[in-house]
């Protein structure tokens, strides 16, 4: 077995795959994938075929038995719990608590459990019930073996993107944190005052913190993600819904959205529907980067593109090829209908931040700790796509 053949992993919650593809760009290799959802896996399938990885059904169903030991397990568990957008019921909700199904999986594996493993989720995890979700998580890996470490990341350090996502790595070590009695060692491009705060003031969680290189610069803008659509196209709204997303705007986006229309050339910005003081507003952003994608849920939940220039407006919502390209993601297949793409790459991980992750923390540490060593391998079977047995 070739050293770059054991880089395995297994995505749990694997929605559409990009964390596979950012995985796979730095060096790893799919053994293993499971998601509830039915549309997302039929867009996984689409573009990285069906060879028998993925299993479709619910995390607290899965068969510990048939999950391949691999090097790696990353959980990119529902965030509808835990961010400010839902109703806060934390890792006891109906959504998130699937993590609990995620820890009983590890904890099924016992002596087969992979050397690391990867979550992420919104930033929202870090503060939801006052800690207590993120430090119960914690703890949670502490038990089965796992010393943590944490980090965020915005997408918009890669991409043209607003999209803060928290990250946390586990490696099974025996050793147990010393933490440093100051917070410059914590504080830095990835871990801001309330996370390195948070570091210091759980001492009691097993903490392996790991120096992380500078995050790189956007080198693009919202213009360079664009589709070049025809003017005829069906995806432009009509004059009516047009300027009734105009009179939606506030006097001040109003006004920034008539200075664009008066402008020499065509200049883009993104538009979201927000509830104020029980009123839908029109909220326009023209900085060059799009705001988070989300899940076409409700009136809130489409992005919507403004494009306007010499006396014009136009708008639209975003194609699935542009939040493709948002996620980093423009080479992915898509053949879904709008609502079930807007969904799949509202729900999903940034590309190239899980590329930046898996070649500046995963592969050194894997270097490191665990390059020469064997993985306790499972009996020889024959997986193809199955169902998990639903409660």
């Amino acid at each position: 077995m070739s050293d770059s053949s054991k880089k395995t992993f297994a995505e749990f919650f694997a929605g559409i795959g990009l964390m596979r593809m950012g995985l796979e760009r730095a060096g790893w290799h799919i053994s293993f994938a499971n998601d509830i959802d039915e549309d997302k896996w039929q867009m996984y399938k689409t573009h990285f075929g069906d060879s028998g990885e993925f299993v479709l059904g619910d995390v607290h169903q899965l068969d510990a038995s048939e999950i391949p030991s691999v090097a790696l397990a990353t959980a990119s568990f529902p965030c509808n719990d835990l961010s400010l957008a839902g109703a806060r019921a934390g890792l006891a909700g109906d959504h998130s608590s699937a993590f609990w199904g995620f820890i009983d999986a590890l904890t099924k594996m016992a002596k087969r459990r992979p050397p690391m493993v990867m979550l992420e989720n919104v930033t929202g995890f870090l503060t939801s019930h006052d800690g207590n979700d993120f430090r119960d998580a914690l703890l949670a890996l502490n038990r089965l073996g796992y010393a943590v470490d944490a980090f965020i990341i915005d997408a918009s350090r890669f991409v043209p993107q607003s999209r803060q996502r928290l990250f946390v790595i586990g490696t099974k070590t025996s050793n147990v944190s010393a933490l440093n009695d100051t917070p410059k060692f914590y504080e830095s491009d990835c871990r801001p005052p309330a996370l390195a705060d948070f570091i210091l003031w759980n001492p009691e969680i097993n903490w392996q913190i790991r120096r992380m290189p500078q995050l790189p610069a956007v080198k693009t803008t919202l213009e360079d993600i664009i589709e070049n659509l025809s003017p005829n196209s069906q995806m432009w709204w009509s004059r009516e819904r047009r300027d009734y997303l105009l009179n939606q705007m506030s006097p001040k986006h109003r006004a920034t959205a008539e200075m664009m229309i008066r402008g020499t050339h065509t200049t883009y910005g993104t538009v979201f529907r927000r509830v104020r003081n029980e009123k839908s507003m029109a909220e326009l952003r023209t900085d060059g980067i799009a705001g988070c994608l989300r899940t076409p849920r409700g009136g809130s939940g489409r992005q919507i593109l403004f494009a306007a220039g010499s006396g014009r407006f136009a708008v639209r919502l975003l194609s699935p090829r542009e939040c493709a390209r948002l996620m980093g993601a423009d080479g992915f297949k898509i053949r879904a209908p709008l609502n079930q793409a807007l969904f799949g790459f509202g729900d999903a991980v940034c590309v190239p931040v899980i590329e930046w992750i898996g070649r500046n923390y995963l592969n050194p540490v894997w270097e490191e700790n665990y390059d020469k060593k064997e993985i306790r391998q499972t009996p020889a079977t024959s997986i193809s796509y199955r169902k998990a047995v639903r409660r």
